[in-house]
């Protein structure tokens, strides 16, 4: 197409203001406003004038398009104006998926936000005394019963050391990580294995995020072996921190050492220097009893002797995004009056969603918190929902079967650890496994499914029941 052609193209679209003015978009006017109107016709003739240049109309085309031009700025209104963040229906079966928001918020926490935010709160203002108070108060308190009671002989009871734990609130891990590092670390080494300096999502790594906080990094022992020794050798004047990190999504087999948490407490006291764990996960409860071996708790850490441990709030925990740091209370003290704690701490809606998720494990209503609930499915009881899902698709289009599968943690939790499932295998005649994926990710809720060995895996352990129909739904209007 030459370029005389192309202005002969160009001369047949409106402009925008003739565009605006037709009478078909009068009730779209009326709703949404002549200015977003506007916007919207100006963005949908520009595309227009794109596929022109590029040579993708002719005229024909163009003519067909012109005349769907109401029917287009409708539809580029909409898409502009409605939510871009939407919930979507995992069915990957991955409990803590990063991508889809980690953990679940319970119905309780939900409830909790509703009625502190929609009104005034007492956030920062005690009620007794009449006076500015502070934020912490609300979620520390339920720390200090969850966490002190079993601990407070166990902690350091030396001069230099309160036996009380205290917990200060961040706005994720990282933060909790950086500020720790700043406060007690800055200008000073120090002392982490080789064998823990991980990354984990978003490109965040232990030696950056330590460079960030203006500590010192002293790396000791090897990839595969560290010893007790290694720390103990590079301790010197300049050391301010002994730092262990779990490794939160990876592990190290074969011929393997690492010291001890009992063997880096015992360090830690001989030396006067403190001990904290970069624990990530920060379960509150013993997994074992949901068949998941190997992931410590912070219990686990603070009855140990660890004298500060960082974790998330929105992975094992099962809360809202939320770094949390715990320990020894003249250790956070110190943290809470760096300057960084203010450009860190979160807001109103996430102590909100926390005090509800911590009194739920105050209460021992593990089944209140989704994620923790997720756990605790029987691969039989998933395998039933699977089976029931089955029986309302019934076009002849798909082949369905139910087949045994795995369910993981996810979010950097216990790696290795897997939950047995059950899952809904589906193929269908006229599309590919990967067609028929991105199907379900484009439908209304969007579906997240798994795709392996040529056929769509659902995975109805992180599906919540009440979403069972909608997504037999979605997989009826694909095939019909």
């Amino acid at each position: 197409m030459n370029s005389s052609q192309k202005s002969g193209l160009f001369r047949q679209l409106p402009s925008v203001d003739d565009l605006v003015r037709d009478t078909a978009l009068a009730p779209i006017a009326a709703s949404y406003g002549h200015e977003a109107l506007t916007n919207a016709a100006r963005a949908v003739l520009a595309r227009l004038r794109q596929e022109i240049t590029s040579g993708l109309l002719d005229d024909a085309a163009l003519q067909l398009a012109v005349a769907g031009l109401p029917g287009a700025v409708e539809a580029q209104l909409r898409r502009a104006l409605s939510y871009s963040l939407k919930p979507v229906i995992n069915a990957t079966g991955v409990i803590l998926h990063t991508n889809l928001g980690r953990a679940p918020i319970s119905e309780i926490a939900i409830d909790h936000i509703k009625q502190t935010a929609q009104t005034y709160s007492n956030l920062e203002f005690n009620l007794t005394a009449g006076e500015r108070g502070k934020r912490d108060v609300h979620v520390d308190r339920l720390f200090r019963h969850l966490l002190n009671e079993d601990t407070q002989q166990q902690l350091h009871e030396d001069s230099k050391n309160e036996s009380r734990v205290s917990t200060i609130v961040v706005n994720n891990n990282a933060a909790a990580v950086l500020l720790a590092l700043n406060a007690l670390a800055d200008g000073g080494e120090v002392i982490v294995s080789r064998g823990e300096l991980v990354e984990i999502g978003g490109s965040f790594r232990i030696p950056d995020v330590m460079a960030k906080s203006g500590a010192i990094l002293h790396e000791v022992g090897t990839t595969n072996r560290t010893r007790i020794a290694d720390y103990e050798k590079a301790i010197n004047e300049r050391t301010r921190l002994l730092l262990r990190v779990h490794r939160s999504n990876f592990e190290i087999t074969g011929f393997t050492q690492q010291a001890t948490t009992q063997e880096l407490v015992e360090l830690s006291r001989a030396n006067n220097i403190p001990l904290m764990e970069d624990l990530g996960s920060g379960a509150l409860v013993d997994l074992r009893s949901f068949g998941i071996a190997g992931e410590s708790t912070v219990l686990d850490s603070l009855r140990a002797g660890v004298d500060i441990v960082t974790y998330s709030g929105d992975k094992l925990l099962g809360g809202p995004q939320a770094g949390l740091i715990s320990g020894n209370a003249n250790l956070v003290a110190r943290m809470r009056s760096n300057s960084l704690f203010r450009a860190l701490r979160v807001d109103k809606l996430t102590y909100a969603a926390l005090e509800a998720t911590l009194l739920a494990y105050v209460r021992h209503d593990y089944d209140a918190i989704p994620a923790l609930r997720m756990m605790q499915l029987t691969k039989e009881s998933i395998g039933g929902r699977a089976q029931a899902l089955a029986k309302k698709l019934t076009s002849p289009k798909l082949k369905l079967g139910i087949v045994d599968g795995e369910s993981l943690l996810g979010g950097g939790a216990a790696p290795s650890a897997v939950l047995p499932t059950q899952v809904l295998a589906i193929t269908c005649e006229d599309l590919s496994a990967d067609d028929l994926a991105a199907l379900l990710r484009t439908s209304e809720p969007p579906i997240i499914a798994r795709v392996e060995e040529g056929r769509v895996l659902l995975d109805l352990r992180t599906v919540f029941p009440a979403q069972d129909d909608a997504l037999a739904a979605a997989l009826a209007r694909i095939v019909s």
